[in-house]
């Protein structure tokens, strides 16, 4: 597929990308983490936005009706991925290791990514179950 072809899901990441991003930045100001406390906000987010994924791919792979070829470019690499953080994830983990407080940050570093992996599990098999309890003539 050519650079023009590709224009199209380029600019869809780059929105939903920014979309991502602001609204991570809006959990940091509605929920701002104190110096040298357990990083929740953060937490709290991958957990939410791993969570969103897997819904996503589920109804985006897995239903009758196919999506929008752009639905997951935006949502998925786009909004999801600029919502959730590994950048912030590894700072923050960082700045508690700084600080001397290396028992906070391994489990900083485990509860995020066991909670991340736990939430897009749990969402996947919900959706799952979910759209298994949708009627088919009700879901083409």
């Amino acid at each position: 597929m050519g650079f023009r072809a590709q224009v199209p899901v380029v600019g869809v990441v780059a929105v939903g990308g920014a979309l991502g991003a602001a609204a991570r930045y809006a959990a940091t100001l509605a929920w701002p983490t104190p110096a040298g406390a357990f990083p929740w906000t953060i937490l709290t987010v991958n957990a939410t936005g791993c969570a969103a994924l897997g819904v996503l791919m589920v109804l985006a792979t897995e239903t009758l009706t196919p999506p929008h070829p752009l639905l997951r470019p935006f949502l998925g690499t786009g909004v999801c991925g600029g919502f959730t953080t590994f950048s912030t994830y590894a700072l923050d983990t960082q700045r508690l290791l700084a600080a001397g407080d290396v028992p906070r940050a391994l489990l900083y570093l485990a509860a995020t990514a066991l909670t991340a992996l736990a939430a897009v599990w749990a969402a996947v098999v919900t959706t799952r179950a979910a759209v298994r309890a949708v009627p088919e003539r009700r879901r083409g």
